[in-house]
């Protein structure tokens, strides 16, 4: 065993944006205009803004180590401004579903689902800054560890030793 403790690096990007990820995917649970719930109402957007969101977790994935896929920060931007402009899209224009002269009001879900995306475009965003916790597990019970002690002072010779002389204060003529 190394004496060096072991870190890991969580990357604070993505873990954003898969936070953002998984609220989105809950938002179209909930309603998004009175009494429909966004799987309800849309068609085939819905099923987009999961995909996203499944893409984005597997980021998150990629990044921890558990899968072995490399992305691109640039490509997790671009999925994240995509769901954030379609879910944009719903709150200004209504879907077929609900428009009309009678159109119903816009219920918690929709607002979830926005709050999510702009997690989902802050994470992807922080993740090409490369912004990362580190993390040192610790056994409980155990002793932090010690810091690093300063280098030990190297002694002068006398001859390099300042001398202190006490002198008498000048004395006016």
């Amino acid at each position: 065993m190394s004496a060096r403790p072991r870190t890991a690096q969580i990357p604070v990007g993505p873990l954003i944006a898969a936070i953002g990820a998984i609220l989105l995917i809950v938002s179209l649970f909930l309603d998004w205009y009175e009494n429909l719930s966004g799987f309800t109402v849309f068609e085939f957007l819905d099923l987009l803004l999961v995909a996203l969101a499944v893409a984005t977790l597997a980021r998150l994935a990629s990044d921890l180590g558990v899968l072995r896929t490399a992305t691109r920060p640039g490509l997790a931007l671009v999925l994240a401004v995509l769901a954030l402009l379609i879910v944009l899209s719903q709150v200004v224009n209504d879907p077929p579903a609900v428009a009309g002269p009678n159109g119903s009001e816009q219920d918690t879900g929709i607002w979830l689902a926005v709050a999510g995306a702009i997690l989902m475009v802050a994470g992807a965003v922080l993740s090409t800054a490369r912004i990362a916790i580190a993390v040192e597990p610790r056994t409980r019970g155990a002793a932090p560890p010690a810091a690093a002690a300063p280098p030990a002072a190297t002694a002068r010779p006398a001859s390099e030793e300042p001398t202190i002389r006490t002198e008498s204060p000048p004395t006016s003529p």
